[in-house]
């Protein structure tokens, strides 16, 4: 009777444990509508440009791995989009990045890859977008205003405006972040950087970044003050970092290959 009693508490254990189990992956598309976690147990995919929007807030768990659906229209190419007034606190660590790449990247969820060394090289690249980070922060433009529109989101997206008057704006934390494979070119001449920095204030922290095979710039600033330190770009197609419209940081231990 004992042992039946026990086997009935473990049927019930695994079966709870089955249900509360975090899902093998999970799909994210357009705005997020309140402050949410991306955790390292499931592989996160961005399926079109996912916004972070004015007042929300996305935490990234240390080792989770974001991909990117593959889109046959480039003006689709999938990017995460941090808007003014939003913030992303993506903590990594050492031994945990959090990475950003294509969903044709092999690497599992635990940072492995199931033949033993990564499937994409650094010809792989244009797979996907970015990461757009718009802050509040001061830039300077040919026609004197104060705010502008990233390059790199079509047109008729609202959320592509940047700049203000805040230089110690926050939009989060990027620490021990890695993105490869990206630069994705929606038409002539408008292409996704790697990290996109616009207007971004010096409340936010930027610190251990790589970007790897990305088409265009690996790192480009757009006005703002935001410091930027411990920086790896190589393999891009472009500027390893470009500043633009009185970018008034401090990047400091930058190596681009």
């Amino acid at each position: 009777a004992t042992n039946a009693v026990n086997a009935a508490f473990d049927a019930e254990e695994a079966a709870n444990n089955a249900t509360n189990a975090a899902p093998e992956s999970i799909d994210h598309t357009g705005y997020i509508t309140s402050d949410t976690t991306w955790k390292r147990e499931s592989i996160h995919y961005l399926t079109d440009k996912v916004v972070v929007p004015d007042g929300v807030i996305l935490t990234i768990e240390a080792g989770t791995i974001i991909k990117a659906r593959q889109h046959t229209n480039p003006e689709d190419s999938a990017a995460l989009v941090v808007a003014r007034g939003g913030k992303i606190f993506a903590t990594g660590s050492a031994d945990l990045p959090i990475i950003f790449t294509s969903e044709l990247d092999d690497i599992q969820k635990d940072h492995t890859y199931p033949g033993g060394s990564p499937n994409l090289t650094s010809e792989d690249y244009q797979l996907w977008g970015g990461l757009i980070i718009l802050g509040k922060a001061r830039i300077s433009v040919d026609t004197n205003e104060t705010e502008y529109a990233i390059e790199g989101i079509p047109a008729e997206d609202t959320f592509r405006l940047y700049g203000g008057t805040d230089d110690t704006d926050s939009s989060g934390v990027l620490d021990y972040v890695s993105i490869r494979h990206g630069g994705e070119q929606i038409g002539s001449a408008n292409e996704i950087n790697g990290l996109t920095l616009g207007g971004v204030g010096t409340g936010t922290r930027i610190s251990n970044i790589e970007i790897y095979a990305n088409f265009d710039d690996g790192i480009e600033f757009f006005g703002g003050t935001v410091d930027a330190t411990n920086l790896i770009v190589w393999s891009c197609g472009d500027d390893g970092l470009d500043t633009d419209q009185s970018y008034n940081g401090e990047i400091t231990n930058a190596v681009v290959i």
